[in-house]
């Protein structure tokens, strides 16, 4: 690699305003999972490059070399937490499997054509640490990687948190206050202001086979919001968000370094919003609650289910998505605690699990999910969708999902004034890749620069006086 490219695709832009003034995407990776359990999954490559004539067309397929691994999320060996040491180079995805607890290093020193560099089996992490399920991949500021896991090595929560070192070797587990959890899921951490929050979502063993509801009548799914000490790496406290926070989904702070407002998304259709008040204390206030649709043959109406989450770069738009009832929405978070929404999408129709209609609204191409991974631009101008949540939760709640398969979109995002509108110029086929391979859902995506949902920001004093 040239020091030019070294320099181009380097650990990141110093801050967030810098990285919005950035280049535009040219090229989008996504996460395929094979709706042929006996094929492999796959990560796609797609050109998304505004003055190219095969934008939204997917130029290329890497298949995994196993079967069975359900790509989930993934994400960079380093982030701009990294940013200042030129001497590390964002290059290499990891990529592991929900399902199979399988870890894939991908080298996208070619970006149009990424190859495997390196495989850890399952083995290697269900056996030695006592680890299962990877989930959230974040890159930490000495150049380690920290994945979250959801289970120990039965399946069972309450997980932990896996270590590689810069060779993509097994470091170990990062601390003995890992077990003090109920559940784990995604996390972020902010080393400037010395914490990390987690979210809890399910073991393994419950959430695999797909939703039942009598499990969260009985306490198998999490509803809390857990703090944590990043030096001493220690549990603070848990805050319990009771029925209005069951399964707390994707957790963000703010990409200012400085701030402490963050805010996490739940199964049960709320927003909550956390900050540190003048003691010094971590608080969380429920700050949106999204009302469910009425539906025939529903005694009640069917609820919302925010499953995923973005902010923008200049902290100030978050984007949900709704994938129960199929919408995305924007809201203006200037005034942290009190979003105002300023935006709404339909994009997608919303099924019970015998495939009837929830509610008619308006459709795009057919999809037949709602939306559910989300990828905003640098310049916060197009938000990407896809909307695959996990193949048993497909099927169940989207029978229809396997015939006509996984698609992305795009959103045009007003960054003044606010308010979304789908590019119907723009549509990406995941269920008609035959010369890839067949049909695939489409999950998390991540630019070859790096993105605002993987990007850990540091200020300069953090960012000298941290080791992660």
């Amino acid at each position: 690699m040239s020091s030019t490219q070294t320099a181009s695709r380097g650990p990141g832009y110093a801050t967030p305003l810098q990285a919005m003034k950035g280049p535009r995407e040219k090229l989008l990776y996504v996460a395929l999972v094979s709706y042929d359990i006996t094929k492999p999954d796959a990560l796609a490559t797609i050109d998304v490059s505004a003055d190219s004539a095969n934008c939204g067309k997917v130029i290329h397929v890497l298949k995994m070399p196993h079967v069975g691994d359900e790509l989930h999320h993934y994400g960079w060996n380093i982030c701009s937490s990294c940013c200042g040491d030129s001497s590390k180079v964002r290059r290499f995805l990891i990529l592991p499997g929900q399902i199979s607890s399988r870890i894939y290093i991908v080298d996208t020193g070619d970006e149009r054509e990424p190859r495997i560099h390196k495989v850890i089996e399952p083995n290697e992490i269900l056996g030695k640490l006592d680890l299962s399920a990877p989930h959230t991949v974040h890159c930490l500021p000495n150049g380690h990687i920290m994945i979250s896991m959801l289970g120990n090595g039965k399946m069972e929560a309450p997980g932990g948190f896996l270590l590689l070192d810069q060779e993509f070797n097994i470091a170990g587990r990062w601390s003995s206050h890992e077990t003090k959890m109920r559940f784990n899921h995604d996390f972020w951490y902010q080393p400037a202001l010395n914490v990390m929050v987690t979210s809890e979502f399910s073991a393994p063993k419950t959430y695999a086979p797909g939703l039942k509801l009598s499990d969260m009548g009985e306490g198998k799914y999490g509803n809390g919001l857990c703090f944590w000490n990043w030096k001493e790496k220690t549990l603070i406290k848990r805050v319990e968000l009771g029925d209005d926070g069951i399964v707390t989904l994707s957790a963000r702070f703010l990409h200012d370094p400085k701030s402490t407002h963050g805010y996490v998304v739940s199964m049960s259709g709320s927003i909550w919003h956390w900050y540190r008040d003048d003691t010094q204390t971590w608080q969380v206030e429920k700050v949106v609650q999204i009302k469910g649709l009425e539906a025939s043959g529903w005694p009640i109406p069917v609820p919302s289910f925010c499953s995923d989450m973005v902010i923008s770069l200049d902290d100030r738009f978050i984007y949900v998505s709704n994938w129960f009832n199929g919408d995305i929405l924007q809201y203006d978070i200037t005034t942290r605690g009190k979003p105002l929404l300023v935006g709404q999408v339909w994009c997608g129709a919303s099924y019970t699990q015998t495939g009837k209609v929830r509610a008619k609204r308006a459709e795009f191409h057919g999809l037949q999910a709602g939306p559910h991974m989300m990828q905003l631009s640098l310049d916060g101008k197009r938000l990407y969708v896809t909307n695959s949540f996990l193949s048993t939760w497909d099927d169940q709640f989207y029978p229809k999902l396997g015939a006509k398969g996984s698609a992305m979109i795009r959103i045009d995002c007003d960054t003044n004034k606010g308010g979304i509108e789908i590019d119907e110029t723009f549509f990406v086929d995941f269920g008609s890749l035959v010369d890839f391979g067949g049909k695939y859902r489409a999950h998390e995506m991540r630019y070859p620069g790096g993105d605002c949902t993987s990007d850990i920001w540091l200020d300069e004093h953090a960012r000298h006086s941290t080791s992660g």
